[in-house]
């Protein structure tokens, strides 16, 4: 399954060792990988590269050389070109852009045009892979790149790494989350296809190792971190940083995955000892709720597709 985690904050992952029991074998490691590479599209048209802001171009019209160009897409996402003036080009893929190239030289100067783009240099849209990656760095991005498929240009899992993975969006959609995390049990074992979600450019990807836990909400630091040993729902607070100022203490959950692979949202309540002391699992994510000013300025949301569960605070 996947579920939309919206995070205000940077992930905060300490140095400190994992419990080695939560690593996945070098074998099952493998085949993870193997499973990943065969599933990936690892290339790809040249037509189908995204142009961005920054990015340089080479711009040719077969049938008037003289209008060939080099030129750099300006921070509004313009060239400007010879007769026609400003283009907008970003957004579009390559071919896009020289179908619009050609439209707009054919209505007024030239009869049947043929233009080509060749991306010189790419600076607009790349992909960050940060942890437990193989090859982890940045990467030139694409367009119609998926999940599997970044994960694969970073060669794949290292044996040090845990179940899911963060995507975090750094160009903001209105009304969208901008921090997806993806069950990669659900996605690679079992083959669910639609956890294999879209990619843009710019988006960070976050592999942890093995045995984390996730607090959001009203907490001072947001973020993943890992278990050790033993950690209890308290210290997992208090790892966090403890509450906000505008937290709602009396309204805090626990996201756990259960042994069928659902999961479940557990309510918690620290004024009793069970709740204080119930052991964190891998991949557990606490969820601390918000008075309404504080959700003014943060809010949170978390939606279980596929599920029926959704939940939403302030």
């Amino acid at each position: 399954m996947i579920f939309w985690l919206t995070l205000f904050g940077g992930c905060a992952v300490t140095n400190e060792p994992n419990n080695i029991s939560y690593y996945m074998g070098s074998n099952e490691i493998s085949e993870l990988n193997e499973k990943i590479l065969s599933q990936a599209q690892m290339s790809s048209e040249p037509g189908d590269i995204l142009i961005g802001e920054g990015d340089l171009l080479q711009i040719s019209v077969f049938e008037a050389k003289e209008l060939e160009k080099t030129v750099r897409v300006s921070s509004r996402g313009f060239v400007s070109l010879p007769l026609i003036g400003q283009v907008q080009v970003s957004g579009l893929t390559a071919i896009e852009a020289e179908e619009k190239i050609e439209e707009m030289y054919e209505t007024r100067f030239i009869k049947d045009p043929h233009v080509s783009i060749f991306v010189e240099e790419q600076i607009s849209q790349r992909i960050t892979l940060v942890g437990q990656f193989k090859n982890p760095g940045t990467y030139d991005y694409v367009s119609n790149q998926r999940l599997l498929d970044v994960i694969a240009l970073g060669g794949g899992l290292s044996e040090q790494a845990g179940q899911i993975v963060q995507v975090r969006r750094t160009h903001f959609v209105q009304g969208e989350p901008n921090t997806f995390i993806v069950d990669l049990d659900r996605l690679i074992k079992e083959g669910n296809v639609e956890l294999n979600i879209r990619l843009n450019g710019g988006d960070v990807l976050f592999i942890p190792e093995a045995g984390v836990f996730f607090v959001d909400g009203a907490v001072k630091r947001p973020g993943a971190y890992p278990i050790k040993h033993k950690t209890v729902i308290q210290e997992g607070l208090v790892e966090a940083g403890g509450f906000d100022s505008y937290a709602k203490k009396d309204i805090i959950k626990l996201v756990r995955m259960t042994e069928t692979g659902e999961r479940k949202i557990i309510d918690l309540d620290l004024s009793e000892t069970e709740s204080k002391e119930m052991a964190l699992k891998d991949r557990d994510i606490l969820i601390v709720g918000e008075r309404a000013l504080g959700g003014l300025f943060r809010g949170f949301s978390i939606s279980f597709l596929g599920t029926g569960f959704a939940y939403w605070g302030k």
